[in-house]
């Protein structure tokens, strides 16, 4: 079982200075719980910065490491000034108002991404210093996000997974960033690159093809020779010990204290931080009050401020906001018995939050962006009596997984405060209903199994060459040999760019005589099966090859004709997209001199081999861009290609034909496909152990042997051809 590396800016405990000797104590919060597990039983090390050690002598330093060792962690200690610049310089006023929306909190001039990238070296160092062969190394959160690439040049063939617990944004808003590609890049130095939803994802792979240019596919991006995997992992809380918690004596009885007769209670739990929406929060319970004078005296808001970086202007400025308008509600409503809110700014400990949970007919999660929000789940997880209600903002990760919420558009202010008002309302059986679904779900996936499901993913994951190169020609001749001495053998040929080169129109690069012959070769050997797997349309594989004695398929599969039989169609759905993409090609084609719609039966195709290579290797960006967008929600696939983008039925691939074609060879046959592009990576995948899969090309692909060009190509299978 390999050993796990956990990188994050801060170490999992507090060191405090106790008269010049260190006191070391495990943290709380949703990291370090989630990571505690996978910690202990990998055994590897946990790496980040202890905090401030202004008031640790030299002695208690010694001391430290020494403490820090027994629980597996290294530290990587930073200086007032690398804080001041890193944490809350870049880290803090740059990247954090911009990922969550508020670029108008960015400062005049984005500085210290120079101690921003100097500090992300210092953690890729202390990394690669205590890694050892077939480590797994797991980055957390965007105060690291250059440490991938980073830890890649100093050790390539290390297995890196990086997730980022805040929301990555959408790409007209990430490229304000003025150091974006540097970021990009930083983050595609990983295999796995994690987010809590599948708009995250959507947001970076939209980034990565905008700004530097790289194809992307649903949940990979093809990146210097290298597939970098993307993941939707939707971090949990451990609701187990949640749960255990809201039940003990204590927090029951403080729950019963926080309740008062005929008085109903909402509750907020929020870090003091713009991203958390308070103040529209106490506007919304302004406008309940307004509008429901009813319910005066007769509900009331605990609201909990966690203080937040409060030696910064905008957040002292922020909470004076917050201030003004608690000030502002009991002004206007307050009577000498009853307060219609409760404020507190401080942090409470983790049993008074949940007795508030407990105690509350409905908890108020509305942030104007976050990446996920755990108070939501949180709040879930401490109702083992399965009742109350959450209202949640439709801008929170969160949302994403719990339907059963009540979801706000936190700035719409009126509907939030109708909202209020339905969640204080609302009959029993419907508020049950719902919590019994929540609770399903935050149940069954906490915060354990967030961390198990990353590090299964990235355990998965083979190491990938940074920079793979044509195999030795003794590899290659031994993978001939095999082919020679194999009982029964099946090629399985993908057509442009293997066996004949690109041409300028797709209708250019019909078979050459020579080509023909080879085929014509191969497939007279005894107990050989021929198989060639195109993009290609069935009447034009038809016309090309259809009088040799060798099996076709077309359109990636969908077709398929056994040597001398009739083509068999796969069945899809209703194509109702067709025509609204076939139109946006067109347009396309259109304002793109030199490229060409291909019509298929089951997919289209935009061409641009023959157009300006930079005009065109843009408009593809920008197509691929609006395709996402209008086909988000459609089963199909949008499929980059060499110069060639297009769109097929959801399941419609090459790997589909390895079975069938397989099956006819007989048994104990010996697979080998060769492939030049990324369709032809579902071909590979789905050969079975022990069958040779050789890329042609120099980009990257998941089989082993690797040839530079067509004629290589052609020059493996004449050997293959010449044994008899």
């Amino acid at each position: 079982m390999p050993r796990l590396l956990i990188v994050s800016n801060r170490l999992p405990v507090t060191v405090k200075a106790e008269g010049g000797a260190p006191s070391v104590t495990p943290s709380t919060g949703g990291l370090a719980t989630g990571m505690s597990g996978p910690h202990e039983r990998l055994g590897g090390l946990w790496i980040g910065w202890p905090g401030e050690l202004g008031g640790v002598s030299g002695v208690g330093r010694a001391e430290l490491e020494r403490r820090l060792a027994e629980l597996r962690l290294a530290a990587v200690p930073l200086s007032a000034e690398e804080i001041a610049r890193y944490y809350e310089g870049y880290s803090n006023a740059v990247l954090w108002p911009l990922f969550h929306y508020s670029a108008a909190r960015l400062p005049q001039e984005v500085r210290d991404f120079d101690v921003y990238e100097a500090v992300n070296a210092r953690f890729a160092d202390a990394v690669a210093e205590r890694y050892e062969p077939g480590d797994l190394v797991w980055v957390h959160d965007y105060q690291l996000m250059l440490v991938p690439e980073l830890l890649r040049e100093r050790i390539p063939d290390a297995r890196i997974g990086f997730f980022l617990h805040i929301p990555f944004p959408s790409s007209e808003i990430f490229r304000i960033l003025p150091q974006r590609e540097r970021i990009l890049e930083g983050l595609l130095g990983a295999d796995l690159v994690g987010f809590h939803t599948a708009t995250y994802v959507r947001h970076f792979a939209s980034s990565v093809l905008r700004l530097l240019g790289a194809w992307t596919e649903v949940d990979r991006i093809a990146w210097r020779h290298r597939e970098v995997r993307l993941g939707v992992f939707p971090m949990g809380v451990d609701a187990a010990q949640l749960g255990k918690l809201a039940e003990t004596p204590e927090v029951r009885a403080v729950a019963h204290a926080h309740r008062v007769p005929g008085e109903q209670l909402l509750v907020g739990v929020d870090r003091l931080d713009y991203s958390k929406g308070i103040p529209r929060r106490l506007l919304a319970f302004e406008a309940l009050l307004r509008t429901h004078p009813e319910l005066r005296e007769r509900v009331r808001l605990v609201q909990v401020a966690v203080p937040s970086r409060e030696n910064v202007e905008a957040y002292r400025e922020y909470r004076d906001e917050v201030d003004a308008l608690v000030g502002r509600l009991h002004g206007e409503f307050a009577t000498p018995a009853w307060s219609p809110i409760h404020y507190l700014y401080r942090g409470l400990s983790q049993a008074e939050i949940v007795a508030l949970y407990r105690a509350a007919d409905a908890v108020l999660v509305t942030p104007l962006r976050d990446g996920m929000n755990l108070v939501a789940k949180e709040f879930v997880a401490s109702r083992p009596d399965g009742d109350g209600v959450l209202v949640l903002s439709e801008f929170a990760g969160a949302a994403a997984e719990l339907a059963e919420a009540l979801v706000v558009n936190p700035y719409d202010v009126q509907r939030t405060a109708a909202t209020l008002h339905r969640a204080l309302t609302m009959a029993e059986e419907e508020r049950r209903t719902r919590m019994s679904i929540l609770r399903g779900r935050v149940l069954g996936y906490d915060v354990h199994g967030w961390a198990r499901a990353f590090i299964g993913r990235l355990e998965q994951i083979r190491r990938q060459p940074e920079e793979p190169g044509p195999t030795p020609p003794q590899t290659l001749r031994a993978a001939v040999e095999r082919a020679r001495a194999a009982q029964r053998l099946a090629l399985l040929l993908d057509y442009d760019g293997t066996l004949v080169p690109f041409a300028p129109t797709p209708e250019l690069a019909g078979p050459d005589p020579r080509l023909l012959d080879l085929l014509r070769r191969l497939a007279a050997r005894p107990r050989t099966q021929v198989d060639v797997v195109s993009g290609r349309s069935r009447g034009t594989l038809e016309r090309w090859l259809g009088a040799l004695p060798i099996g076709l398929h077309a359109e990636h599969g969908f077709w398929s004709r056994a040597p001398g039989g009739l083509w068999v169609g796969a069945e899809v759905p209703v194509a109702g997209w067709r025509e609204p993409v076939l139109a946006i090609l067109r347009e396309f084609a259109e304002r793109t001199p030199g490229s060409v719609v291909e019509e298929k039966t089951a997919g289209v195709a935009w061409h641009y081999r023959s157009a300006d290579p930079e005009y065109g290797a843009a408009q593809a960006k920008e197509l691929t861009l609006h395709l996402q967008t209008l086909l988000s929600n459609v089963p199909v696939e949008i499929l980059p290609g060499a110069m060639v983008i297009e769109v097929r039925p959801h399941g419609i691939h090459k790997g589909r034909v390895v079975a069938t074609a397989l099956a006819r060879a007989g048994e104990g046959v010996l697979a080998v496909a060769l492939g030049d592009d990324r369709t032809d990576e579902d071909l590979f995948a789905a050969l079975p152990t022990g069958s040779i899969a050789v890329h042609v090309g120099s980009a990257w692909s998941r089989a082993p042997l690797r040839i530079p060009d067509v004629r290589a190509a052609r020059a493996f299978l004449e050997e293959i051809a010449d044994a008899r």
